[in-house]
């Protein structure tokens, strides 16, 4: 069955968030009207709350007030995550780096939801970006013209219904992985928690690094890496969606030409590497795996290749994750008022322990180990995400 199509713009109305001064670190105050940010998108979560605004600023930008039954759409970096807004979250506006969709009476709000959401949507989303290395959703007039498929009411609820189940399921394998999560974490924390009562020395990221002339490095900047030199295959680019989910996945495929690489063989990035975000998703983390091919990284990722006599890749990656003195450092020192970001001199300054290599080394066997039980889980959340995409993907062609 085919449905009429419509445009976005006819069944929900957009706003993006305050652009240019609107928003500055100085607005910010220790409590009151809330900022919502990307991270509230990307984990569809509204409790963790970083910024807020005095009510004065919140009646200026009223506008960007978010109500229950909106959407949020995460616009720049990891892009085209949706959240719905829950009953009685904090009143607060959003912030440049996402977008509001307020749906009409005529589409269902999980319907919507699920659509853009979809691969259909994201495929899309995807062709109307800009930016060299990072990108960032196009203006909201591009987007209000993209089509929707508009079955009746009763239909899209049906539908939201089927995906909701299939999502459950989908759902319920990633809990598995969230706990060995939990597990890693308390058992780093038992481990390491501590360095002052154990009387270990701190250093410093850079102290930990190799000595050798670009152990830590960002990407290209500007028009030495265009999204126009990007080719269909080739020297593999490495980007924020690579190591968001604070393991190293292969995302969105990006390549550069043989020729394009020689000119930026020092971004290269090498096996057992720790990745680590430092625009957009800031903070994000990851090892890189030992049969990586020949890549390179965008500036969006500080890159670090450790002296293993020092600091083992997985202790690192997991200090980043776990440790309150590295998180508390890291929100100390985060740049930027509308969407946060570090530079080379923070992550070089963060403050590690000189722990025993031998611990590390222990730990390390608990990670591998741990990896190779979540292995299976993890392969079932791929094929849990191939089925569900497979699902939405009938369920928009009506063919459920």
């Amino acid at each position: 069955m085919s449905w009429p199509k419509v445009k976005l713009g006819e069944v929900c109305h957009f706003v993006r968030g305050p652009f240019g001064g609107a928003l500055k670190k100085d607005c910010f105050i220790e409590d009151g009207y809330a900022v919502y940010e990307q991270q509230h998108a990307i984990y569809n979560q509204f409790e963790d709350i970083r910024y807020f605004i005095d009510e004065d600023k919140f009646n200026e930008l009223k506008r960007f007030k978010l109500n229950a039954g909106d959407l949020i759409m995460s616009c720049s970096g990891t892009m085209g995550k949706i959240a719905i807004v829950p009953e009685n979250i904090k009143v607060g506006v959003i912030n440049q780096a996402l977008l509001k969709l307020t749906p009409s009476d005529k589409v269902d709000i999980k319907f919507l939801k699920y659509w853009l959401e979809s691969e259909s949507f994201q495929f899309v989303l995807n062709g109307n970006t800009h930016g060299a290395a990072i990108k960032n959703v196009a203006s909201v007039s591009v987007l209000k013209e993209i089509e929707i498929p508009l079955p009746p009411l009763e239909e899209q609820k049906r539908i939201a219904a089927i995906l909701d189940k299939a999502d459950s399921v989908r759902r319920k394998r990633q809990q598995a992985i969230d706990l060995a999560d939990d597990f890693l974490r308390s058992v780093f924390l038992d481990m390491f928690g501590d360095p002052q009562t154990k009387g270990w020395e701190i250093t410093t990221v850079e102290k930990v690094a190799e000595r050798t002339k670009g152990s830590m490095r960002t990407g290209p900047f500007g028009s030495q890496l265009l999204h126009s030199e990007f080719v269909e295959k080739g020297i593999a680019v490495l980007g924020i969606d690579n190591a968001v989910e604070n393991k190293f996945k292969w995302g969105k495929q990006r390549f550069i030409t043989e020729e394009k690489y020689q000119q930026l063989k020092r971004y290269t990035v090498k096996p057992d590497d720790v990745i680590i975000t430092i625009m957009g998703t800031c903070g994000r983390c990851a090892v890189v795996p030992e049969d990586i091919p020949t890549s390179i990284n965008t500036k969006h990722i500080c890159c670090i290749t450790l002296d293993k006599d020092k600091c083992l890749p997985s202790f690192l990656h997991s200090y980043f994750l776990y440790h309150p003195v590295c998180q508390k450092y890291l929100a100390t020192n985060t740049k930027g008022a509308i969407m946060a970001g570090l530079n080379m001199g923070i992550v070089k300054g963060i403050p590690v322990p000189l722990v025993p290599l031998s611990l590390q080394v222990k730990y390390d066997s608990i990670v591998r180990r741990l990896n190779e039980l979540t292995e299976g889980s993890s392969e079932h959340k791929e094929n849990g995400n191939s089925l569900f995409n497979s699902l939405s993907q009938k369920a928009f062609a009506g063919k459920l």
